[in-house]
């Protein structure tokens, strides 16, 4: 495959098109596409901030006992997710929706951190940062990590060019489409190369493989 053509000057490529390219350079993308369609993501319905006390909230949890979880804190809140009304509540208050110590300190973090500039969670701020910068501003919050990090990019701020190389889902995706062993984080990295800038499509294409050839079940992150 050649690499993929970058987009032009002052026009944002969609998802869609970005497809379309990649698909005209390689044939396994071409089939995905085919069965497939383009991606599919959802429009983000939360503010940034919201998303990642969503991101805490849900870690490590199960879908229902999280969605409770979280819809207890949202109450709490009177509706109105904002690092200043978050760090009003009380301990016993953010215990008593069902939070563990770790993710009440987490919260407490991530509001800190927005408050104080660490984390930019403005529209115009955020347009001025890579990826990288990005991702190294929200791993300075506890209980934030690299994957949280590149969803956020991904699907809240819809980043064309980011490679969750760590994915599990994404690594086995890309073996069983490309017919090769389930690739290793390091060498899912340089696998990813030809496909810059929009590794975020072969990222989504990697999700539907797994899905199609490897049985998994079906995910959020496709639908």
């Amino acid at each position: 495959m050649t690499t993929a053509p970058s987009e032009e000057p002052g026009r944002k490529v969609t998802f869609a098109e970005a497809a379309r390219l990649l698909a005209a350079r390689d044939p396994v993308i071409a089939d995905l596409l085919a069965k497939t369609g383009p991606p599919r993501l959802s429009r983000p319905a939360e503010s940034h901030f919201a998303t990642l006390v969503r991101a805490i909230v849900y870690q490590q949890l199960a879908g229902a006992a999280a969605s409770a979880i979280h819809s207890r804190l949202i109450a709490a809140l009177d509706g109105d997710v904002q690092p200043e009304g978050l760090l009003q509540l009380s301990d016993e208050t953010l215990r008593a929706v069902g939070l563990s110590r770790a993710k009440v300190a987490s919260l407490r973090d991530l509001s800190a951190k927005v408050l104080d500039g660490t984390v930019v969670m403005t529209a115009r701020g955020l347009s001025r940062e890579s990826n990288d910068e990005i991702t190294e501003r929200l791993s300075t919050v506890r209980g934030i990590g690299r994957w949280t990090a590149e969803m956020f990019l991904l699907f809240q701020l819809r980043r064309l060019d980011v490679w969750p190389t760590g994915d599990l889902g994404v690594r086995r995706g890309y073996g069983l489409a490309w017919g090769i062993p389930t690739p290793t984080p390091k060498q899912l990295e340089a696998l990813g190369e030809p496909y810059r800038p929009y590794r975020s499509v072969l990222a989504w294409y990697c999700w539907r493989a797994a899905e199609l050839y490897g049985r998994a079940g079906e995910s959020a992150l496709t639908r």
